[in-house]
């Protein structure tokens, strides 16, 4: 009988994880389902399908909003990662036993360094957001090599507090936070991610023209929406490397496909399929 995996979260039926693992089961030769878990909105929804899907011989989750929260509280094991992002975005199930992981971060790395060919190493991060995005991938860019972070947030206390709680596990990546303000006469950055959910609602964070270094990546977290506010304003502050989140969510998947399976899927064929073009 198939391994069944799946992912939960709620509302799910839009959910590309189904397409990707399967692109990946397929690819990789390996015996598994997977499928859409639709957690409701109740306050017992996420722990009901939890136990419902344990009992019936699952073997691992991806969790999406609004459950990673729930996901991480429920492990019985969390890795650096998931414990510092306060979430977890993955579940498996070893025995008695739930483990978690945060891999958006990971994944957020690998599309930056592997599929966009952008250093991080040495580089200057700039990161708009305090929210929970923002918190998940602190850590991995700074391990990346990331020489400096700057975490701007329109309200600067929340960008402050996040910065000098995680700067501990951030190696030698020097960790700061500020308000949007503040970048008015900060010095540009190599790579600017936009991880707030302005893109959703038709809004970009006011970054002024001179955040952005030349030959600048410009990355916004959200994905298939073509050409999003943000990466509209890059544009016209003159930046050409531009790209959306599609590659983080194929990665991400990648990293818990490898760590249900033991095996890590070549991403090419998955990112080919859901990339909307950026126009």
């Amino acid at each position: 009988m198939p391994d069944r995996y799946a992912v939960i979260g709620h509302p799910i039926a839009h959910s590309q994880s189904p397409l990707i693992h399967g692109l990946f089961a397929q690819a990789t030769g390996q015996d598994m389902t997977y499928g859409l878990i639709d957690g409701g909105a109740d306050e017992g929804g996420f722990a009901r399908a939890l136990a419902e899907f344990r009992a019936s011989g699952g073997r691992g989750l991806n969790v999406t909003l609004p459950f990673k929260l729930q996901a991480l509280a429920a492990a019985d094991d969390a890795s650096e990662d998931a414990r510092l992002a306060g979430a977890a975005n993955a579940l498996r199930f070893d025995g008695g036993r739930i483990e978690a992981r945060n891999f958006d971060g990971i994944g957020l790395v690998r599309d930056i360094t592997h599929n966009l060919g952008a250093a991080l190493a040495g580089r200057r991060v700039l990161v708009l957001g305090a929210g929970g995005a923002t918190r998940g991938a602190l850590r991995p860019l700074a391990l990346a090599g990331a020489a400096e972070i700057l975490v701007a947030n329109r309200t600067a206390d929340k960008a402050r507090t996040l910065a000098d709680e995680l700067a501990p596990h951030c190696g030698d990546c020097t960790l700061h936070g500020g308000g949007l303000d503040a970048l008015a006469g900060a010095a540009p950055f190599d790579v600017v991610i936009n991880a707030t959910s302005a893109s959703l609602s038709g809004d970009a964070p006011p970054v002024p023209a001179s955040a952005f270094a030349p030959g600048a990546l410009a990355y916004d977290m959200v994905y298939g929406k073509g050409l999003t506010p943000f990466l509209r304003a890059a544009q016209a502050a003159g930046v050409t490397r531009v790209a959306d989140g599609v590659g983080m969510l194929v990665e991400q998947a990648a990293e818990a496909f490898a760590w249900w399976r033991g095996v890590r899927p070549d991403t090419r064929e998955a990112l080919a399929r859901l990339t909307v073009p950026l126009a």
